[in-house]
């Protein structure tokens, strides 16, 4: 079950990935993330199906999944630093990511690779990105309530898997529960994205495009 839901998310996110549109500022952060997102979701549901039961390749093969799910949040706070705020202020937030990836790169390579690892090391960039669609929501950005529910449903979805029984509410093992969770918020995170399209608040109503 967890392979198949695996496969399923990593499908619909691939299907997402050219529908995203091009209009929209930091679009190409976006569509990385997607695509990033959906190939960490197959190689889950090759490893789930096949390589679990393969303890030297599947311990290579889950700590390059759990590494590939930083650099998706290295996207995902790019993509809305550069919508919320503008390109010029993207560059502020780039020695954050090092910190988070430095820091995720040496649990890893330890031997202490998974979602604790990452909600433990991208904790602050998650904030940071939830402090920006909150600012953004507060300033009637097209994206900013559908964005913040997007983020809500992914983080419930990672809880089912974190928090020990919560997935038995939802009768499915902690794997599965985790990543139909994460359909529901990259398809609500792909409409989030495509309600976006003016200008950065920041410099907006400036005499300067």
């Amino acid at each position: 079950m967890a392979s198949l839901t695996d496969l399923a998310l990593g499908l619909v996110t691939l299907y997402l990935v050219p529908r995203l549109p091009r209009d929209v500022e930091g679009a190409r952060y976006w569509r990385a993330a997607f695509a990033w997102a959906a190939v960490t979701a197959l190689m889950g549901a090759l490893y789930h199906g096949f390589l679990i039961g393969v303890p030297q390749v599947g311990e290579v093969t889950w700590a390059v999944m759990s590494t590939m799910v930083v650099v998706v949040m290295s996207f995902l706070l790019a993509a809305s630093v550069v919508q919320v705020l503008g390109r010029t202020r993207a560059i502020v937030f780039w020695p954050l990511r090092l910190l988070g990836v430095a820091a995720y790169a040496v649990l890893a390579a330890t031997g202490h690779p998974g979602i604790t690892a990452i909600m433990l090391c991208e904790g602050l960039t998650m904030a940071c990105v939830i402090g920006l669609w909150v600012w953004a929501w507060l300033r009637r950005h097209p994206s900013g309530r559908l964005m913040l529910v997007a983020i809500g449903v992914s983080i419930a979805g990672a809880l089912l898997r974190l928090v020990p029984g919560a997935a038995t509410l939802v009768r499915l093992d902690p794997d599965s529960a985790y990543h139909i969770g994460q359909i529901v918020g990259m398809v609500l995170l792909f409409r989030a994205v495509a309600r976006g399209g003016p200008p950065p608040l920041v410099g907006r109503g400036s005499s300067t495009a």
